[in-house]
C-alpha cells in the first residue's frame, strides 16, 4: 500500500465536514489522510473526544494540528512534502500514540471485484472480509476489511480495537460495485469486530461480516480476525481421494451432529480437537468409510442443529478455533475416513446481525416475500438471480473444500430451491418468465456450484438432499450432483419395517426407481426427531422383537443397491428419540443388546467393503429380485458382480417364520451363509439355515440372511 494521492484540495467544505461527522459518507479517504496543497502537503486526522492532536513526521518532527471541526476534526499544512506519520493524541491531559488508518488506501484486486459483480467468483474469502496484513513496504501490519453493501450511505468498522466506537474507522467506497474497505494498521487475529451499516433508509445496523471466517461463541455474535497456521498431513489422502470416492468404490456414512455426540462430564461441548480422536476412533472401530457433519459454519441458534446458518464462512465456535476444525479432518483422513459436510444455501435466519436487509434493502434475500420469504422455517430465501449472491454461495461452498479439506457437501433442501411454490398455496406464489414452477436462476446455480466443485476439487462428492422426482439430480446434463439421498427408499423401508401391517409393498415399490439416479439409503436425524421416536422406538414389538427387527433392517439396508448413512445413536439402537441438547446415552452401547447391534454394524461395514457385488450401486444389469416370497414384509433379491460373484439377501420383517420360501437361488450349488441376523455377534448361525446345495430351508421371523456365491470357488469370505 502506497500514500494515496489525489488533486490539489484546499479545506473540506461545509456539507463535506457534515457527511464526514454523520458518518454518511463515501470517501473517507478524500478527506482525512495526507493530500496535496498549494503550500504543501494537508494532513487531516479524525480524532473524536480528543483536546489536541500533533502528528510525527519520519524526521523526527512534531507537527500540531488546528482543530477544523468542534467534533473532532483536525488540520495542518506541512510545508513541502510529507511521507508516513505517527498520530499523536492527548484526553484529559494523557497524550496517547497510534496510526492513522487513512494514509492507506485500501487496495482490492480489481479483477476479483469484476468476477464478484459478474457472479463468477468462487473464492470471495480472499477479496471481502477481514484479511490481516503482514508489515511490508512503510506500510505496519494491520487488517484489511472489505464488505458489500452497493446501497449504504456509509459503512464504519467497530471492535474492541476501537472500544466499539466505529465513528473513527469510516470505510471507503471502492468502485462501482458496491464494495467498502478499509485497512486497520495494528489490528491482528484475535481481535472482534462489527461493521455498522448506514442503510439506503438511513437507519443505522450493526452487522456481522458475511465472510468472517471466525466468530465469537454464540449467544455472543461478532466477528473475529483470524488467520491459520496449520500445516496439513493428508496430502497421500487428497492425491487418492478421486479413486476412493469413485462410484465403485463403497461407501457407508456416520452422520454426526458434534454438539450433541459426544460432551464433558460437566455438559460442556468438547472441542474439535477431542473430539476428532473419539470420533477417529469410534468410526474405525465400527468401519465407516466417511462421516457427514451436521452444518458447521457458525449459527446464533443451536436448536436448529446448524441449519440456520449465521455466518457461512465460520466454523463454530461452540467447539474451538477454525485450526482445531482443520485438525479433526486431517485426523479422520489419517484414519482412513472421509469427511462430508452440510451446506445450507436454501435459506438463511431473520436475525438483526445477519444476512437480512444488510444494506437497508433486500440484499441477499429476494425482495419479494414471495421468493424471498420461507413459510416453513420463518427465514429469508437468497436471491439466486443476483450475481454477487451468486458468487457468496458458490464461494461459500468452495471453502469448505478448499480450506478445510472436506471430501464432499451435502446440499440441504434442494427441493425447497428447485420449486417457486413450495409449500406455498394457490397466489402465493411466482412463476418464472415461462409462467412455470421451476425456479430457473436456482436450477443454475446448483449446476454451477456441482460444476466448480468437480473442477476445483478434484474427487469431492456434492450429494444432493431431494425429495421430489426432479429429473436427472444425478446426470451430467442436469443438475450434475454424484449422489441423491433416496427419500423414497427411506419412506418404504420404514413403513415396511415399522409396521406389522404395513400396506403395500414397500419393497417393489422402491426397485421400481432404483436405479433412475446414484442413490444414498439415508436412516438420518430427521426420522428421530420431532416425535417420530428413534428407530428403535419405530419398531413394533416387546425389546427382543424390535432388536431383531432392527437388525434385520440393517442387513436389508446394506445389501440393497445405494450408498448408506445412519445417523448417531442408530448404531446403537438408541432408544429414545434424539436429543440435541444432550449427549447420545452411551450407556445403552454398552448393553448386550447394543453391543450386538454395534457388532452388526460393524460386520455389514465390513462385508460392504469385501463383497465386489456390495460396490456398484447404479447397474439395474447387476440387481433382480427372486421369484415371490411368501409374505408381504418378505423381500429376496441378488446382487451380481463383474467377476460373476452374487450375493443373495433374504428378509423377514413380519412377526412370522417362514418355513417354505420358495426362492430358487441364481445357481444351483455352492453357496454359502455370510450373515445371519439371527446368529450370535461373533457371526455363528444359531441353526443350519440351507440345505446341503444351499438351497434355504426358511426364514425366521423378524430376520435377514445374506448368502454368497463366489462363482469360481467353494469358499466365502468372512
Amino acid at each position: 500500500m502506497t500514500a494515496p494521492v489525489h488533486e490539489a484540495a484546499g479545506p473540506p467544505t461545509q456539507e463535506r465536514v457534515w457527511q464526514l461527522l454523520s458518518g454518511q459518507i463515501t470517501d473517507p479517504h478524500r478527506l482525512l489522510g495526507r493530500h496535496p496543497c498549494a503550500e504543501g502537503t494537508a494532513v487531516t486526522v479524525l480524532a473524536r473526544g480528543a483536546d489536541a492532536v500533533d502528528v510525527e513526521l519520519g524526521d523526527g518532527r512534531r507537527i500540531p494540528l488546528g482543530r477544523l471541526h468542534p467534533d473532532g476534526l483536525f488540520r495542518a499544512v506541512v510545508p513541502g512534502g510529507a511521507g508516513f506519520y505517527t498520530v499523536w493524541e492527548r484526553t484529559d491531559g494523557r497524550w496517547r500514540q497510534r496510526q492513522d488508518p487513512y494514509q492507506w488506501p485500501p487496495v482490492l484486486d480489481e479483477d476479483g471485484l469484476a468476477l464478484f459483480a459478474a457472479g463468477r467468483h468462487t473464492r470471495l474469502w480472499e477479496l471481502l472480509g477481514a484479511r490481516p496484513q503482514p508489515a511490508s513496504n512503510g506500510t505496519p501490519a494491520g487488517t484489511l476489511f472489505a464488505v458489500w453493501a452497493p446501497n449504504a450511505r456509509g459503512v464504519q468498522v467497530t471492535g474492541d480495537f476501537n472500544g466499539w466506537d466505529g465513528r473513527g474507522h469510516l470505510m471507503s467506497r471502492t468502485g462501482t460495485g458496491g464494495v467498502w474497505a478499509l485497512f486497520v494498521p495494528g489490528v491482528g487475529a484475535g481481535a472482534r469486530y462489527r461493521f455498522v451499516v448506514c442503510g439506503a433508509d438511513g437507519r443505522w445496523r450493526e452487522k456481522a461480516d458475511p465472510l468472517a471466517r471466525a466468530a465469537e461463541c454464540p449467544p455472543a455474535n461478532a466477528s473475529v480476525v483470524t488467520a491459520t497456521s496449520y500445516s496439513w498431513r493428508d496430502t497421500g489422502w487428497m492425491r487418492e481421494r478421486p479413486a476412493r470416492q469413485s462410484a465403485g468404490r463403497p461407501m457407508s456414512v456416520y452422520e454426526v451432529h458434534l454438539p450433541s455426540w459426544r460432551r464433558r462430564e460437566d455438559g460442556s461441548w468438547l472441542d474439535y480437537r477431542d473430539l476428532a480422536r473419539l470420533l477417529g476412533e469410534h468410526v474405525q472401530r465400527l468401519g465407516f468409510t466417511h462421516v457427514q457433519l451436521l452444518p458447521l459454519a457458525e449459527h446464533p441458534l443451536t436448536a436448529s442443529w446448524g441449519y440456520q446458518v449465521g455466518s457461512y464462512f465460520a466454523p463454530t465456535a461452540r467447539h474451538g478455533d477454525p485450526d482445531g476444525l482443520r485438525f479433526l479432518v486431517d485426523h479422520l483422513h489419517g484414519l482412513g475416513v472421509g469427511v462430508l459436510f452440510d451446506f445450507v444455501p436454501a435459506h438463511f435466519p431473520r436475525d438483526a446481525w445477519c444476512l437480512g436487509t444488510f444494506d437497508g434493502t433486500a440484499l441477499y434475500e429476494h425482495p419479494d416475500p414471495r421468493r424471498g420469504e420461507h413459510p416453513d422455517w420463518g427465514t429469508y430465501i437468497f436471491d439466486y438471480a443476483r450475481p454477487e449472491v451468486r458468487s457468496f454461495l458458490l464461494s461459500a461452498a468452495s471453502y469448505w473444500l478448499a480450506e478445510f479439506h472436506a471430501d464432499g457437501l451435502r446440499v440441504d433442501a434442494v427441493s425447497s430451491m428447485l420449486y417457486l411454490d413450495y409449500s406455498r398455496g394457490e397466489g402465493e406464489w411466482l412463476p418464472n418468465a415461462l409462467g412455470g414452477r421451476e425456479n430457473l436462476e436456482a436450477v443454475e446455480l446448483l449446476r454451477e456450484l456441482t460444476t466448480g466443485v468437480h473442477t476445483a476439487h478434484p474427487g469431492a462428492l456434492v450429494i444432493a438432499e431431494e425429495s421430489s422426482a426432479w429429473p436427472g439430480v444425478t446426470r451430467p446434463e442436469g443438475l450434475g450432483f454424484d449422489l441423491k439421498w433416496n427419500l423414497g427408499w427411506m419412506h418404504d423401508t420404514l413403513l415396511q419395517t415399522g409396521s406389522a401391517h404395513p400396506d403395500g409393498d414397500g419393497f417393489r415399490h422402491s426397485a421400481s426407481y432404483a436405479f433412475s439416479e446414484r442413490f444414498l439409503l439415508p436412516l438420518s436425524h430427521d426420522e428421530v426427531v420431532h416425535g417420530k421416536g428413534s428407530l428403535w422406538q419405530r419398531m413394533p414389538g416387546d425389546d427382543g422383537a424390535k432388536a431383531e427387527r432392527l437388525r434385520a433392517l440393517f442387513a436389508y439396508m446394506w445389501a440393497y443397491p445405494g450408498k448408506k448413512l445412519l445417523f448417531m445413536g442408530g448404531e446403537f439402537g438408541q432408544t429414545s428419540e434424539w436429543d440435541a441438547e444432550g449427549e447420545l446415552p452411551w450407556s445403552q452401547a454398552a448393553t448386550e443388546r447394543g453391543a450386538a447391534l454395534t457388532a452388526l454394524v460393524t460386520r455389514l461395514n465390513r462385508l460392504q467393503r469385501s463383497l465386489a457385488p456390495l460396490h456398484v450401486d447404479d447397474d439395474p444389469r447387476l440387481f433382480s429380485w427372486l421369484p415371490e416370497p411368501n409374505g408381504e414384509q418378505v423381500a429376496a433379491f441378488a446382487r451380481g458382480g463383474a467377476g460373476g460373484e452374487t450375493l443373495v439377501c433374504l428378509v423377514n420383517l413380519s412377526d412370522q417364520p417362514v418355513t417354505a420360501l420358495g426362492v430358487p437361488l441364481p445357481a444351483p450349488n455352492g453357496w454359502s451363509v455370510v450373515l445371519d441376523t439371527t446368529a450370535s455377534p461373533d457371526g455363528t448361525p444359531v441353526a443350519e439355515l440351507v440345505r446341503a446345495d444351499g438351497a434355504p430351508l426358511g426364514l425366521p421371523a423378524r430376520s435377514a440372511l445374506w448368502l454368497w456365491h463366489d462363482g469360481r470357488r467353494e469358499d466365502a469370505p468372512r
